[in-house]
């Protein structure tokens, strides 16, 4: 559901881009509090999966597809604020690079596609998580609606700016439920891809998802005369060098899925109209659409442009597309995490000094 330029009007899309920006900045801070020497490297890999999957249009109607948002997949794997981050590194990549977005509308995108979703299926998914019981399969199950809820929430988000600051006179009400129907059927591919995706990292790395740290197993209990009490916790530290080969060999695996879809099965992805572009061009919001001002980028449209074969060409900017994203994601949120370590180690710092 990337909008494109001409679809809001100027002063509605200025004000969603100091909304974004004042939602980054605060993620900035918060992700602080997310990342670490081990997840940092994570994010990034979220953020370049997410990339790869938003390539893989899936049909959900008569000539309509749909595609991963990825709001609830961030939120879940790293945080909610590194996980602002990550869609705003994303759409940030696809709009400059890729004509993919609208420049001017970067910050109705970052509002409707990375804040809406993030804040919403991460507050559905704690909900569920603390009303169910605290396995994995209800967590996968908690992902599934989490996922669901964010897409169509995304789109009544989009219809309120658009009610707001719209450039062509449509009922809002045909807009309203243009959107959220078309949405709730994109919804479930979401939900799908994001229940797979949750499930199978908590399968085999649940320590590494943030959204059930802490609450995915009730702590071990010990009956002392009589009374159930919680037992200590173990005192043997991890080995550190199993721990990062485990890391390392997860973060390869990741990064190769992600070139896979990139690279080679998003040539096979519908090429039907995503739900945004059918609903502007049955309702007539796409009248005063404006031409990307990144359409002579040689990666428009997810092609290179000097080569001819088709297949050939996509897949080489896709795997172009996931190396910039991991890059670009890995290299903020590295510097993140090293802000955080300065925030803890400036007191230290200055008490040597004054030594």
């Amino acid at each position: 559901m990337h909008v494109p330029d001409g679809f809001i009007d100027a002063p509605v899309s200025v004000a969603a881009g100091v909304f974004a920006a004042g939602a980054v900045a605060v993620s900035l801070r918060g992700a602080r509090r997310e990342l670490d020497e081990r997840t940092a490297p994570l994010a990034g890999l979220v953020a370049a999966f997410i990339f790869a999957v938003q390539m893989l249009n899936f049909p959900v109607a008569a000539g309509t597809s749909g595609h991963l948002m990825g709001g609830a997949l961030a939120a879940i794997l790293v945080g909610p604020y590194t996980a602002v981050l990550c869609l705003s590194v994303v759409l940030l990549m696809q709009g400059i690079f890729f004509a993919d977005g609208g420049l001017t509308a970067l910050g109705v995108n970052i509002t409707v596609m990375g804040v809406v979703t993030v804040v919403v299926a991460y507050g559905v998914f704690r909900l569920l998580t603390g009303l169910l019981p605290r396995t994995r399969r209800s967590a996968t199950a908690s992902a599934f609606v989490a996922a669901l809820v964010s897409v169509p929430a995304s789109a009544a988000a989009f219809t309120l700016l658009y009610w707001i600051g719209g450039t062509t006179d449509i009922p809002i009400g045909k807009v309203f439920t243009a959107m959220v129907g078309v949405h709730v059927l994109i919804g479930i591919g979401e939900a799908v891809i994001t229940a797979l995706t949750v499930g199978a990292v908590l399968a085999v790395r649940p320590d590494l998802v943030h959204g059930v740290q802490g609450t995915l197993a009730p702590p071990l209990k010990l009956r002392v005369d009589g009374e159930l009490v919680d037992a200590p916790a173990p005192t043997r530290e991890p080995e550190p060098v199993t721990a990062h080969r485990s890391d390392r060999g997860f973060l390869i695996t990741g990064l190769a899925s992600a070139f896979l879809l990139a690279g080679v099965v998003s040539f096979y992805a519908s090429a039907n109209p995503d739900g945004l572009e059918r609903v502007a061009a049955d309702q007539g919001i796409d009248e005063k659409v404006e031409e990307h001002g990144a359409a002579d980028s040689p990666l428009a449209d997810y092609g290179v442009g000097d080569i001819a074969n088709a297949r050939l060409s996509g897949g080489l900017a896709g795997v172009i597309g996931v190396s910039a994203t991991v890059v670009v994601g890995t290299g903020v949120f590295w510097v993140v995490r090293r802000r955080r370590e300065d925030d803890r180690g400036g007191p230290a710092r200055s008490d040597h000094e004054n030594a």
